[in-house]
Protein backbone atom coordinates (compact mmCIF):
# COMPACT_ATOMS: atom_id res chain seq x y z
CA UNK A 1 0.00 0.00 0.00
CA UNK A 2 2.49 2.01 0.82
CA UNK A 3 6.07 2.90 -1.23
CA UNK A 4 8.81 5.13 -0.60
CA UNK A 5 8.07 8.88 -0.77
CA UNK A 6 4.74 8.41 -1.03
CA UNK A 7 2.83 12.19 0.23
CA UNK A 8 -0.38 10.71 1.26
CA UNK A 9 -3.69 12.52 1.66
CA UNK A 10 -5.91 11.51 4.23
CA UNK A 11 -10.06 12.51 4.07
CA UNK A 12 -11.17 13.23 7.37
CA UNK A 13 -14.83 13.25 8.18
CA UNK A 14 -14.55 13.99 10.99
CA UNK A 15 -15.73 10.26 12.45
CA UNK A 16 -14.27 7.60 14.85
CA UNK A 17 -12.80 5.71 11.39
CA UNK A 18 -11.14 8.73 9.42
CA UNK A 19 -9.39 9.82 12.35
CA UNK A 20 -8.46 6.63 14.26
CA UNK A 21 -6.44 6.10 10.26
CA UNK A 22 -4.59 9.66 10.89
CA UNK A 23 -3.47 8.66 14.36
CA UNK A 24 -2.63 5.13 12.57
CA UNK A 25 -0.85 6.65 9.82
CA UNK A 26 1.01 9.52 11.60
CA UNK A 27 2.13 7.03 14.36
CA UNK A 28 3.48 4.41 11.32
CA UNK A 29 5.63 7.14 9.71
CA UNK A 30 8.09 6.75 12.80
CA UNK A 31 9.14 2.98 12.15
CA UNK A 32 7.58 2.54 8.36
CA UNK A 33 10.76 1.37 6.63
CA UNK A 34 9.24 3.34 3.76
CA UNK A 35 9.49 7.05 4.28
CA UNK A 36 5.99 8.83 3.38
CA UNK A 37 4.55 12.71 4.10
CA UNK A 38 0.62 12.77 5.54
CA UNK A 39 -1.74 15.38 4.65
CA UNK A 40 -4.99 15.35 6.22
CA UNK A 41 -8.01 17.22 4.46
CA UNK A 42 -11.90 17.99 5.33
CA UNK A 43 -14.66 18.57 3.01
CA UNK A 44 -16.75 20.85 5.01
CA UNK A 45 -19.92 20.36 3.07
CA UNK A 46 -21.63 23.77 4.30
CA UNK A 47 -23.95 22.53 7.03
CA UNK A 48 -22.41 25.75 9.49
CA UNK A 49 -22.71 24.29 12.88
CA UNK A 50 -19.30 21.83 12.15
CA UNK A 51 -16.65 22.24 13.74
CA UNK A 52 -13.47 20.89 13.41
CA UNK A 53 -11.42 22.90 15.72
CA UNK A 54 -11.09 20.08 17.76
CA UNK A 55 -9.56 17.83 14.86
CA UNK A 56 -7.03 20.79 13.92
CA UNK A 57 -5.51 20.63 17.33
CA UNK A 58 -5.11 16.93 17.25
CA UNK A 59 -3.33 17.33 13.27
CA UNK A 60 -1.08 19.75 15.63
CA UNK A 61 -0.21 17.02 17.84
CA UNK A 62 0.25 14.64 15.49
CA UNK A 63 2.49 17.01 13.05
CA UNK A 64 0.04 16.45 10.15
CA UNK A 65 -1.01 19.53 8.17
CA UNK A 66 -4.56 19.81 8.18
CA UNK A 67 -6.40 21.59 5.21
CA UNK A 68 -10.24 22.20 5.32
CA UNK A 69 -11.72 22.44 1.96
CA UNK A 70 -14.87 24.43 2.01
CA UNK A 71 -18.00 23.70 -0.24
CA UNK A 72 -21.91 24.49 -1.13
CA UNK A 73 -22.58 20.64 -1.07
CA UNK A 74 -25.31 20.47 1.22
CA UNK A 75 -27.05 23.84 0.19
CA UNK A 76 -27.01 22.02 -3.36
CA UNK A 77 -28.24 19.09 -1.99
CA UNK A 78 -30.89 19.37 0.50
CA UNK A 79 -31.81 23.27 -0.60
CA UNK A 80 -31.27 23.78 -4.15
CA UNK A 81 -32.36 20.04 -5.41
CA UNK A 82 -34.45 18.91 -2.57
CA UNK A 83 -32.77 15.83 -3.14
CA UNK A 84 -34.97 12.45 -1.52
CA UNK A 85 -32.20 10.22 -1.76
CA UNK A 86 -28.92 12.63 -1.23
CA UNK A 87 -26.29 9.82 -0.29
CA UNK A 88 -25.22 8.99 -3.88
CA UNK A 89 -25.07 12.44 -5.28
CA UNK A 90 -23.36 14.11 -1.68
CA UNK A 91 -20.70 10.82 -1.82
CA UNK A 92 -19.84 11.95 -6.03
CA UNK A 93 -19.64 15.67 -4.83
CA UNK A 94 -17.67 15.28 -1.99
CA UNK A 95 -15.16 13.00 -3.75
CA UNK A 96 -14.83 15.30 -6.50
CA UNK A 97 -14.26 17.88 -3.82
CA UNK A 98 -11.58 15.90 -2.07
CA UNK A 99 -9.92 14.89 -5.34
CA UNK A 100 -9.11 18.79 -6.25
CA UNK A 101 -7.84 19.46 -2.76
CA UNK A 102 -5.28 15.81 -2.74
CA UNK A 103 -4.23 17.02 -6.30
CA UNK A 104 -3.19 20.49 -5.40
CA UNK A 105 -1.39 19.51 -2.33
CA UNK A 106 0.45 17.34 -4.29
CA UNK A 107 -0.68 13.82 -3.14
CA UNK A 108 -0.07 10.59 -4.94
CA UNK A 109 -2.23 8.25 -3.16
CA UNK A 110 -5.42 8.99 -1.01
CA UNK A 111 -6.09 6.67 2.15
CA UNK A 112 -9.91 5.78 3.01
CA UNK A 113 -10.76 4.47 6.42
CA UNK A 114 -12.61 1.60 5.75
CA UNK A 115 -12.18 -0.99 7.61
CA UNK A 116 -13.83 -4.92 7.92
CA UNK A 117 -17.49 -4.21 8.24
CA UNK A 118 -17.46 -1.80 5.24
CA UNK A 119 -16.14 -3.97 3.19
CA UNK A 120 -19.07 -6.37 4.23
CA UNK A 121 -21.69 -3.99 3.94
CA UNK A 122 -20.70 -3.04 1.00
CA UNK A 123 -20.85 -6.34 -0.89
CA UNK A 124 -24.15 -7.00 0.87
CA UNK A 125 -25.39 -3.85 -0.34
CA UNK A 126 -24.44 -4.75 -4.00
CA UNK A 127 -26.42 -7.76 -3.92
CA UNK A 128 -29.45 -6.53 -2.71
CA UNK A 129 -29.60 -2.93 -4.95
CA UNK A 130 -27.17 -4.45 -7.80
CA UNK A 131 -27.77 -7.93 -8.13
CA UNK A 132 -23.87 -8.46 -8.18
CA UNK A 133 -21.38 -9.45 -5.88
CA UNK A 134 -18.95 -6.67 -5.88
CA UNK A 135 -17.10 -4.76 -3.26
CA UNK A 136 -14.32 -2.58 -3.13
CA UNK A 137 -10.63 -3.53 -2.85
CA UNK A 138 -7.76 -2.79 -0.09
CA UNK A 139 -5.70 -0.43 -3.19
CA UNK A 140 -7.27 0.85 -6.16
CA UNK A 141 -6.17 2.89 -8.65
CA UNK A 142 -8.42 5.89 -10.25
CA UNK A 143 -7.50 6.73 -13.80
CA UNK A 144 -9.11 9.59 -14.26
CA UNK A 145 -7.10 11.39 -11.45
CA UNK A 146 -4.03 9.46 -11.65
CA UNK A 147 -4.97 8.45 -7.73
CA UNK A 148 -3.87 5.48 -5.68
CA UNK A 149 -6.52 4.79 -3.43
CA UNK A 150 -5.06 2.49 -0.23
CA UNK A 151 -7.87 1.56 3.15
CA UNK A 152 -5.02 0.68 5.41
CA UNK A 153 -8.39 -0.37 7.76
CA UNK A 154 -9.67 -2.96 6.14
CA UNK A 155 -8.45 -5.99 8.52
CA UNK A 156 -9.96 -3.67 11.20
CA UNK A 157 -13.24 -4.61 13.10
CA UNK A 158 -15.54 -1.54 13.20
CA UNK A 159 -15.72 -2.86 17.20
CA UNK A 160 -11.76 -1.91 17.58
CA UNK A 161 -12.05 1.46 16.22
CA UNK A 162 -14.76 1.97 18.79
CA UNK A 163 -12.74 0.40 21.14
CA UNK A 164 -9.15 2.43 20.00
CA UNK A 165 -11.35 6.02 19.96
CA UNK A 166 -12.39 5.68 22.92
CA UNK A 167 -9.46 5.05 24.77
CA UNK A 168 -7.58 7.58 23.45
CA UNK A 169 -10.11 9.78 23.80
CA UNK A 170 -9.84 10.58 20.13
CA UNK A 171 -12.01 13.82 19.78
CA UNK A 172 -15.00 13.11 16.82
CA UNK A 173 -17.06 14.99 15.17
CA UNK A 174 -20.75 14.59 15.12
CA UNK A 175 -21.94 14.91 12.16
CA UNK A 176 -24.50 17.24 10.91
CA UNK A 177 -26.05 15.50 7.91
CA UNK A 178 -30.17 14.98 8.25
CA UNK A 179 -29.09 11.61 7.02
CA UNK A 180 -27.14 10.26 9.17
CA UNK A 181 -28.50 7.52 10.62
CA UNK A 182 -30.78 6.95 7.99
CA UNK A 183 -28.91 5.25 5.01
CA UNK A 184 -29.06 2.30 3.01
CA UNK A 185 -25.61 1.44 4.53
CA UNK A 186 -27.35 1.64 7.90
CA UNK A 187 -29.85 -0.37 6.93
CA UNK A 188 -27.34 -3.35 5.95
CA UNK A 189 -25.60 -3.10 8.82
CA UNK A 190 -28.02 -3.32 11.29
CA UNK A 191 -29.69 -6.26 8.85
CA UNK A 192 -26.03 -8.21 9.42
CA UNK A 193 -26.39 -7.23 13.14
CA UNK A 194 -29.80 -9.46 13.29
CA UNK A 195 -28.82 -12.00 11.13
CA UNK A 196 -25.31 -12.41 13.48
CA UNK A 197 -27.72 -13.39 16.79
CA UNK A 198 -29.33 -16.59 14.80
CA UNK A 199 -25.98 -17.17 13.01
CA UNK A 200 -22.98 -15.63 14.99
CA UNK A 201 -20.10 -14.70 13.02
CA UNK A 202 -22.02 -14.44 10.15
CA UNK A 203 -19.76 -11.28 9.47
CA UNK A 204 -16.41 -13.34 9.37
CA UNK A 205 -17.90 -15.68 6.93
CA UNK A 206 -18.77 -13.38 4.53
CA UNK A 207 -15.43 -11.42 4.92
CA UNK A 208 -13.92 -15.20 4.06
CA UNK A 209 -15.94 -15.28 0.96
CA UNK A 210 -14.80 -12.08 -0.17
CA UNK A 211 -11.37 -12.67 0.69
CA UNK A 212 -11.64 -15.98 -1.37
CA UNK A 213 -13.78 -14.78 -4.46
CA UNK A 214 -12.26 -13.61 -7.70
CA UNK A 215 -13.06 -10.02 -7.16
CA UNK A 216 -10.14 -7.84 -8.91
CA UNK A 217 -7.54 -6.42 -6.34
CA UNK A 218 -8.08 -9.05 -3.52
CA UNK A 219 -5.76 -11.46 -5.07
CA UNK A 220 -3.49 -9.64 -3.34
CA UNK A 221 -5.53 -8.51 0.18
CA UNK A 222 -5.35 -12.21 1.30
CA UNK A 223 -3.48 -13.15 4.18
Amino acid sequence: MITEGDRIAVGISGGKDSLTLLYALSHLRRFYPNHFELEAITVDLGFGNMDFSAVSRLCEELNVNYTIEHTDIAKIIFEDRKESNPCSLCAKMRKGALNDAIKKLGCNKVAYAHHKDDVVDTMIMSLIYEGRFNTFAPVTYLDRTDLYVIRPLIYMNEADVIGFVNKNNIPVVKSSCPADGYTKRQYVNDLISDINKDAPGVRNRMFTAIQESTLKGWDNGKQ
